[in-house]
């Protein structure tokens, strides 16, 4: 009676056994495929790449930058897995965001000589003295620092010296005059110059060369369109008035060194090619 008791109890032992062991090994399983208890993976995403601004001079200065950003999921794979992409991006600022620049443009703004600026006639002031100081005329005058300005087409800057003459002799030397603001100029190879003696009492407020290229453009619309150009591009904010005066000149040297031209702060040849008036 004893043994078959043992007998019993050893045979439905057994059976229990086999019974739970489906059980674990169906839920061991069941972790391996990922249930809702799967642990947790990060997934990590870069991007690089270069950011051109302007540095000094207008020219392109790179800048790296770098950004990552870290996402927490659920779902298969092992633990601390990453997945990362990399892309790389070219960002150019335009000139409006450089520091010479005052971000004011119109389609006719900075354009190197590639498209021609629409020049206009403007109704010019006959009495200027109410604004501006007359120069002097002074035979030793000698502008200043021109000597230091690089290149072929600003020698004429660093050649030019005041001439008194009279009428009889502009004349015979030369075969265009116009009168601006009632003051003589005469015209020599693409420049307007100031003919000191033609009219003794005429009054001038800028005593050098002022480029033309040809002489049916009279100094005085030649400035005021270059006035109208910069006003455009936000580095004047002054009368168009076609006199290059202390504003205007400041205008045109921020101008000039910003597209990286001698800062001569007049109306000179490489200035006008840049602002497509030739």
């Amino acid at each position: 009676m004893r043994i078959l008791l043992v007998l019993t109890c050893c045979v439905g032992l057994a059976l229990f056994a086999g019974a739970a062991q489906p059980d674990d090994a169906g839920n061991h399983q069941g972790k391996k495929k990922g249930g809702g208890n799967a642990p947790a993976q990060q997934v990590t995403t870069q991007q690089t790449g270069k950011v051109y601004k302007a540095g000094p001079g207008g020219g392109p200065h790179n800048a790296q930058f770098q950004q990552q950003s870290t996402v927490h999921c659920k779902g298969a794979g092992k633990t601390g897995q990453k997945w990362q992409a990399q892309t790389q991006t070219n960002v150019y600022g335009n000139a409006a965001s450089t520091t010479f620049n005052k971000g004011k443009f119109s389609s006719q703004g900075n354009v190197g000589g590639n498209v021609k600026f629409q020049k206009k006639h403007f109704n010019l002031t006959s009495n200027p003295s109410q604004k501006y100081q007359a120069v002097k005329f002074n035979q030793n005058y000698k502008i200043a620092g021109a000597n230091k300005w690089k290149g072929s087409k600003y020698q004429v800057f660093v050649n030019y010296q005041p001439q008194w003459h009279d009428q009889g002799w502009w004349h015979h030397h030369h075969n265009h005059i116009t009168f601006v603001f009632g003051a003589p100029y005469y015209w020599d190879s693409g420049y307007w110059y100031p003919a000191w003696g033609y009219d003794p009492g005429a009054n001038y407020y800028y005593d050098g060369p002022i480029y033309a290229s040809n002489p049916e453009e009279d100094p005085g619309q030649v400035v005021a369109n270059v006035q109208s150009a910069l006003q455009e591009q936000g580095y004047y904010q002054g009368e168009v008035d076609g006199i290059l005066g202390p504003q205007t000149r400041a205008a045109l040297a921020e101008y000039q060194s910003a597209q990286g031209l001698e800062p001569t702060g007049t109306v000179d040849e490489p200035t006008l090619e840049t602002l497509g008036m030739v």
